[in-house]
């Protein structure tokens, strides 16, 4: 079975099983869940800084909008 139909089999399954389920399958995962939430934010808070030190460049709205329908020059 592909990582995509066990991923579409639990989502279904957690769509209807009863709340004693659902929070103990949260249970199970619940440390990884966080740590995927703090690495997240990590890396969010280092981009943000290399943003505010001027280490990385930042574009406009426009810009961003230009550069994603390929209209834009670097």
């Amino acid at each position: 079975m592909t990582t995509s139909t066990i991923r579409k089999k639990l989502i279904t399954y957690l769509a209807d099983a009863d709340d004693s389920k659902v929070k103990a399958i949260y249970t199970l995962l619940e440390d990884d869940i966080r740590r995927d939430e703090i690495s997240f934010t990590d890396e969010l808070e280092r981009e943000r800084e290399l943003h505010l030190s001027g280490q990385t460049k930042s574009y406009s709205r426009t810009e961003a909008i230009e550069i994603i329908k390929g209209q834009h020059s670097f």
